[in-house]
This record gives C-alpha cells, sequence and structure tokens, in this order.
C-alpha cells in the first residue's frame, strides 16, 4: 500500500483531488517553505477543495476520501515551547495536552475515520436510498463532508502531519445522542472521548446521533452505511434506551421486553453476518437524585433486558448504566452536576469532564470484556467510585442548543 504523507506548511498551495491524495505521497509542511517536492498551505489560506486549507475557526482541512487514515504528527518548535491537543472531524479527541520543550521533536500517532453519507446506487426496483438521510444541520457537520479536520488547541506546536491508509479493526458505535459526536462546545460524549484511549492501530468510526432510536437509525439508513462499511474483525458498539423507551414517541417506541429486545437482535445479528462482533453498550441513568443521595432508576427494565440478551447471546457487555450511578453517587448530588451539559442544568448529557470518565469506564470494559482489543488500551484502569479530574481544552465551536432527546 502506497504510503501517502502530508506535510502541511506556512507557505504555498497546490492543488490536489482525493484520489491523487490516496494514490501519491505528498509533503505538506506547517513550520517553514516548502522544499522541493513539497506542497504548502499559507497560514490562514482559506479551505479550497482538492488543495486543503483553514476553516473559519481556524482548524486545518485536509481533503481526503472516506476510509481510515493514520496520522503521524510530528510535533514541537525551534521558537518556543508547545502544549498540543489535538481534536479530528466533530471534536473527536486524539491527542490531550501534549508538552514539547523548545527546539524539542515528539512524535504522535492516531487513527482517524472519515466518512460520508453516499450508500451508492440503489438497484433497479429495490427499495431504499443513495445516502443516509440527514437534515441540514446534520449534512453541515464535519463528520459528514468531503475533508479530514483537525483542530490544533492550547498552545499548538506541530511541525507536519503524515497522512497513510490504516489498516486494522473498526469500531463503529451506533446510538444517541450519549454517543454521538457533538459539533460544539459544550455537549460532548464518551464516543468522542474514547478514541484518545486507544493505540493507533485502532479507529474508532462514530455513526450515533443526537435524539437517535434504534428504529429512527434504520430509517435514517445509518444502520445501512454502517453495514456498508463494516468488516470481519471489527466491532458493532450498541447502545440505545434514552429515547428508546418514549412512549410519547409512538413512531420509533419500542417496549423493553418485545420489540427493544427484538430491534437489538436484528442489530447483532447483521453484525455477526458479517463476521464483525456485536457489544452491547447498557445507557448511562440521568442524573436524578432522591431523598438520600442515591440515584433514581430512569430507564425502566431496558439496562435489565440488554444484560440479559448479553447472557443469553454470549454479546460481550460493557455496563455503563451501573457504572454511571456509581460515579454520580461518588460524586454527590452537589457535585455530580459539574460534569453535565448547559452548567448542570442539563440531567442527561455531559460536557468534557463527564464524558471522559465515562469513555473511561467503557475502556476498561472493552480490556475487561473484549479480549482481542484490550492491548490496544492505553488508558489506565479507572474506578468509577474515585472519580478523577481533567482539563480538555474547549474548541472554538459553541452552542447553547441542548441535543435531542433527554
Amino acid at each position: 500500500m502506497a504510503r501517502l504523507s502530508l506535510l502541511l506548511a506556512a507557505m504555498g498551495a497546490s492543488a490536489m483531488t482525493p484520489v491523487a491524495l490516496a494514490q501519491t505521497a505528498r509533503v505538506w509542511r506547517l513550520d517553514g517553505p516548502a522544499r522541493s517536492g513539497e506542497s504548502a498551505i499559507a497560514p490562514g489560506a482559506t479551505y479550497a477543495p482538492g488543495v486543503g486549507g483553514y476553516e473559519s475557526d481556524g482548524a486545518l482541512s485536509l481533503p481526503l476520501p472516506e476510509g481510515n487514515w493514520r496520522i503521524t504528527l510530528d510535533m514541537g518548535s525551534d521558537k518556543s515551547p508547545g502544549q498540543t491537543t489535538v481534536k479530528a472531524e466533530n471534536r473527536r479527541l486524539m491527542v490531550l495536552n501534549a508538552a514539547t520543550a523548545r527546539g524539542q521533536n515528539v512524535t504522535r500517532r492516531f487513527t482517524v475515520h472519515v466518512h460520508n453519507a453516499g450508500l451508492g446506487a440503489v438497484p433497479e426496483n429495490a427499495p431504499g436510498g443513495d445516502h443516509v438521510r440527514l437534515r441540514p444541520d446534520q449534512a453541515a457537520q464535519r463528520n459528514w463532508d468531503d475533508r479530514l479536520t483537525l483542530e490544533f488547541l492550547g498552545t499548538p506546536a506541530v511541525r507536519s502531519v503524515t497522512v497513510e491508509p490504516a489498516k486494522g479493526p473498526t469500531i463503529f458505535l451506533v446510538g444517541d445522542s450519549m454517543v454521538a459526536d457533538h459539533p460544539r462546545e459544550p455537549t460532548a460524549s464518551w464516543g468522542q472521548i474514547l478514541p484518545l484511549m486507544l493505540d493507533d492501530r485502532v479507529a474508532v468510526a462514530n455513526y450515533a446521533e443526537s435524539g437517535a432510536t434504534l428504529k429512527s437509525f434504520l430509517a435514517d439508513l445509518r444502520l445501512d452505511k454502517v453495514l456498508s462499511l463494516i468488516k470481519p474483525g471489527d466491532y458493532l458498539f450498541i447502545q440505545f434506551g434514552h429515547n428508546d423507551q418514549k412512549v410519547q414517541w409512538p413512531q420509533t417506541y419500542v417496549e423493553a421486553g418485545t420489540t427493544y429486545r427484538a430491534y437489538l437482535n436484528a442489530y447483532i445479528a447483521e453484525a455477526r453476518r458479517r463476521g464483525a462482533t456485536p457489544v452491547l453498550v447498557t445507557s448511562p441513568e440521568r442524573r436524578n437524585f432522591d431523598a438520600r443521595g442515591r440515584i433514581a432508576p430512569s430507564l425502566g427494565d431496558y439496562p435489565a433486558v440488554m444484560r440479559e440478551m448479553a447472557a443469553d447471546m454470549h454479546v460481550p457487555l460493557i455496563d455503563l448504566n451501573r457504572a454511571s450511578i456509581t460515579l454520580y453517587e461518588a460524586l454527590g448530588s452537589d457535585r455530580a452536576p459539574a460534569m453535565f451539559n448547559d452548567e448542570g442544568r442539563d440531567k442527561t448529557h455531559y460536557n468534557a469532564w463527564g464524558a471522559w470518565m465515562s469513555a473511561r469506564i467503557i475502556a476498561d470494559g472493552v480490556r475487561a470484556m473484549i479480549p482481542a482489543l484490550a492491548s490496544h488500551i492505553t488508558s489506565p484502569p479507572f474506578d468509577p467510585a474515585r472519580p478523577e479530574n481533567v482539563a480538555i481544552p474547549p474548541s472554538a465551536l459553541t452552542s447553547s442548543q441542548r441535543p435531542l432527546g433527554n
């Protein structure tokens, strides 16, 4: 497989199509003029198709086709020390607070999944569609465009970026807002933080969506998109429940003991038919404390049904539901709001701190329940009864609008 090198630079730009990117070694540099055989993007150059450039918020975008891409960053600066955080696409955390002294070179690697909405042509007279059904606001997100976007946050010091096609397993995520890649601060989910906790040989492909249910995920052709890409050796992490339980949403409601079980069974079967491993993840609880300082369950029988199915069908289970209760109660009713969106007024969705700790729970679950992936976990063990602090530099894009669902 041809190696593709992209080094982003401060001067000049040369045209390049996604096809050329996938087939030809290219060098773009960030720390000086382009050398012989290299290309460069001038600081502040607006993104141009086939060329690359910067978005309005300062994020760097490169024209890359759909696929998994292994990114190597040569970090450091001859002029000053740096502390660099990197997020990809819709704020997926890839590098956190990487420190470099003046003149030092540090290498960091990670894999990014790039996708678009295309599903290919529909056979004549067949039902379905040729693309995932997206609202205008969803279609405008970085997760669905024709490029790879990287945010360099903190005090960035990045000399160059190397990109090459990645091999290895992909973890596909399907679910609702508690899993999804949220495009704007402050809302966040474990799906956005998990990439940091894996090595560069595993890709995380997040197809979850705010407000989604088992039924709507099918109707919007999101599962079709996942199934068009998933391959033997990959994983399908499934987390639904928050919206599926809503009787007031009659078109997508599924009853815990019957239709919820049936739809989960279909997702499991579709993954296994393609040689992939399904993994069930119970939904985290809402932050509702009772008078005794205990969490009052709000998800009915849905977590219990998922546990039963995992046992009966020999499916790995990550019990985020139970661990989230332990975490909230360890923090207590006074401190727990600090891990939630909208300054704690939102009792369902997390901010970066909450997403971090839930991702730590997921990583530990992977280590315990999926032996083939255990060696790829880079984060140390985490006890939800002992919450930990973290500082994640925020992205530039913000919104006061809460995610769909609750």
